[in-house]
């Protein structure tokens, strides 16, 4: 199983909407089918290994991160593929969520397949957090992204902020990008940093890019209308689009709360487009109101070995604590040296 996880991380960035999966075909203590699935080739997993492992299925084992679907969709039922191969035994690491695809164990089991669950649950679970939670709310799973100096900020008092981080942490931050459906900013950042908001960690690969602009102050010219990604603009209900906002933009009007665009209509609209996962990626009051909101579900914190001091600009704005007990909590941190840099990771207790 743990081979079958290290699989389907290798369509990390491939597979959304679609869960990552891994499959493994084991006989007599080998393995004899490998296979990971990537959205543009279709085939799921176990169809894949148990292809690649033929007439040796009969009587084998299958290893697979997920509960096989037993619905047709762009390809036919996978628990249709594994019954009509011998196979005798499947291990599934944690059972599909999402309604339409579940009963796949079950069907199995009927079909007199012994079927054994939770096997590495706990990776399996990490492994397509994005994919659950979006099962279940029909909304993006959302990560803040920053990248900070020691004592908290993105930027001098000037706006100065390339780079805090050296080349390896801002690497993985590719990555980051690599693995999510879109990537969300503040108009404030559009119009001081000017970003391009693309991928730059693998070649091929789109991203929908988000901006919350208010107003529509959003220019023309800006860098992230020069790539074929798609662009969404969130802005405040009875603005007008100037004409200078690219056609190929998407204008979405939402409500406000509390003077800020209503981060609720916002995700719904997002689970609309089939957006699975979401980056923040900035700046301060964004990622503030986010974490007012309640809407951040995942932090990755990239430090560099710097200190700016009081004047520089901090990477969240004022969340209104008074008292430690009303302080966000954040459980089941993980910490990774990354060159000089280190990476902080952990989920947000909402």
């Amino acid at each position: 199983m743990k081979r079958a996880i290290v699989l389907a991380r290798r369509g990390e960035g491939r597979a959304a909407p679609n869960p990552l999966v891994g499959a493994v075909v084991a006989k007599e203590g080998r393995i004899v089918g490998e296979g990971y699935h990537v959205f543009e080739k279709r085939d799921h997993a176990e169809v894949v290994a148990l292809r690649q492992a033929g007439t040796q299925s009969v009587g084998a084992a299958l290893y697979v991160t997920l509960e096989p679907c037993a619905h047709f969709g762009r390809t036919p039922p996978c628990t249709d593929r594994i019954i009509e191969s011998g196979i005798q035994r499947v291990f599934l690491a944690v059972p599909d969520p999402n309604p339409d695809v579940t009963g796949g164990g079950g069907k199995l089991r009927s079909r007199g397949i012994a079927v054994h669950q939770g096997l590495c649950c706990d990776e399996a679970m990490r492994l397509n957090e994005s994919y659950f939670y979006f099962a279940k709310r029909a909304r993006p799973f959302t990560r803040l992204k920053l990248a900070l100096t020691l004592d908290g900020m993105i930027a001098t008092r000037g706006g100065d902020s390339q780079w805090i981080t050296g080349e390896v942490a801002r690497r993985e931050a590719q990555r980051l990008r690599y693995n999510h459906d879109a990537i969300l900013v503040g108009v404030n950042t559009v119009l001081e940093d000017d970003p391009s908001l693309n991928v730059r960690w693998r070649q091929g690969n789109r991203i929908t890019k988000v901006v919350l602009d208010s107003h529509l102050r959003t220019p023309q010219g800006a860098r992230l209308f020069d790539s074929q990604d798609s662009v969404i603009i969130f802005h405040s209900e009875g603005v007008s689009a100037p004409n200078l906002i690219p056609s190929s933009a998407r204008l979405i009007p939402v409500a406000e709360k509390r003077d800020r665009l209503d981060w609720d209509e916002i995700l719904d609209a997002l689970g609309r487009e089939g957006i699975t996962s979401l980056l923040i990626e900035g700046g301060s009051q964004v990622a503030a109101s986010a974490l007012k909101a309640g809407v951040v579900q995942k932090i990755s914190f990239f430090y560099g070995p710097k200190i700016i001091g009081g004047s520089g600009i901090p990477g969240i704005a004022d969340l209104g604590v008074g008292r430690l007990s009303q302080a966000l909590q954040l459980q089941s941190i993980r910490l990774r040296r990354l060159g000089s840099d280190f990476l902080v990771e952990a989920y947000v207790n909402v």
